[in-house]
């Protein structure tokens, strides 16, 4: 049977268990593309939530879609599990158009989808088993069928011991892990975390990527999260999408983004260009050349060329000296990226173009970031 039927979640009579435990022991997710969005639009009254988004997400990759308060990440996330219909466009789920179907038969898709929220809405009458037991209870799955799967989930996210404990008792991070839990229960193709880390401290925040990225690893499991956390993005994402005013305005592999992003709403989430600027070249930083001037570049390579001398040959190819006011190495998907901030004694006016050249075809990236009269 096709997972997608609708016919068999309204034709499954209430009670008959075995048929709903049928629906709940789904095929495997077949590779290929799990979600498909074509041309998304949805507006409320006058204001444009989503205008013409286009994306799509591969069976066990992670995207993470970005942006500040209204950019429309929290519509497109609700247009993906059908709570939201777009004004136009497509919206699949394992290649089925889930726009047209009616609640009944989304109902049945949402099945395929698991979701964490920011504030976790577990259920503070009932026990963390019970509350990571409750989806397969609604599919009327059997509870001895229930038992053995909650006490396995509970295991995957190191809360083996809380399974009669009540929602009051646990930590913001614990209540987390229980979402994370209870969104897996009925096995789905798909899980949507909505700022699922928003409400957490960093330290935190950061277990629950890590139990996230783990469980993409072993399950192979789809994931599509919404941050305005640029920092989530890079700790556990491998593409990332960047929503401004409804329409995506950057989209790539996150280290490349991260190495050279083209969008200016990119560049200022991922931070200042001046926040790596020591105060006082920043507050004396100027784009005009004057006598006794330096020039300040910033330099920024990534992937094997972190590991080229660059400087050194600068150094030996041009007889010049750079001061170095600024250098950083980290390492985003397993991928170095290296920046520096570097000086040059510039008395006449006559470095910037053939160190610009010179660096130009040898770096990732090259900013001219002005002149400065002293540098101490």
């Amino acid at each position: 049977m096709d997972w997608w039927d609708p016919a068999l979640v309204e034709n499954v009579p209430a009670g008959e268990r075995a048929e709903a435990d049928q629906l709940w022991r789904r095929p495997d997710v077949p590779d290929g593309t799990v979600v498909r969005a074509g041309n998304v639009s949805k507006s409320f009254g006058h204001v444009t939530a989503l205008d013409d988004v286009t994306f799509e997400v591969q069976k066990g990759e992670i995207l993470g879609i970005i942006g500040r308060s209204g950019a429309g990440k929290s519509t497109l996330i609700r247009c993906l599990n059908g709570l939201e219909k777009p004004d136009r466009g497509r919206v699949e789920i394992l290649g089925l158009d889930i726009v047209p179907l009616a609640e009944r038969a989304l109902q049945h898709v949402r099945r395929r989808i698991g979701m964490i929220f920011q504030h976790f809405n577990l259920l503070s009458a009932k026990t963390v088993a019970e509350n990571v037991a409750l989806p397969l209870k609604i599919a009327g799955v059997p509870a001895e069928q229930r038992a053995p799967r909650v006490q396995e989930l509970l295991a995957l996210v190191g809360l083996s011991d809380k399974a009669e404990v009540y929602p009051a008792k646990l930590s913001g991070g614990q209540k987390q892990r229980v979402g994370i839990a209870r969104a897996l229960a009925a096995d789905p193709a798909l899980l949507l975390c909505d700022e699922a880390t928003s409400a957490l401290d960093p330290d935190t925040t950061s277990s629950i990527l890590e139990l996230l990225r783990d469980i993409n690893r072993r399950l192979g499991l789809t994931i599509v999260l919404i941050t305005h956390e640029m920092n989530v993005v890079r700790t556990i994402a491998d593409r990332v999408i960047v929503l401004e005013e409804g329409r995506i305005v950057e989209e790539g592999e996150v280290w490349r983004v991260f190495t050279d992003p083209h969008a200016a709403l990119t560049r200022r989430l991922i931070g200042s260009p001046a926040s790596d600027l020591p105060e006082f070249v920043r507050e004396r930083l100027s784009n005009e050349w004057t006598r006794g001037s330096h020039l300040v570049l910033r330099v920024q390579l990534s992937g094997p060329a972190v590991g080229n001398p660059v400087l050194a040959q600068l150094t030996r190819d041009l007889d010049v000296l750079p001061v170095v006011l600024n250098a950083s190495v980290r390492h985003v998907q397993n991928h170095a990226m290296a920046s520096f901030v570097i000086a040059f004694d510039d008395p006449e006016n006559t470095l910037a173009r053939p160190v610009g050249e010179y660096l130009a075809s040898r770096v990732s990236r090259l900013e001219v970031l002005g002149y400065v009269r002293q540098l101490a």
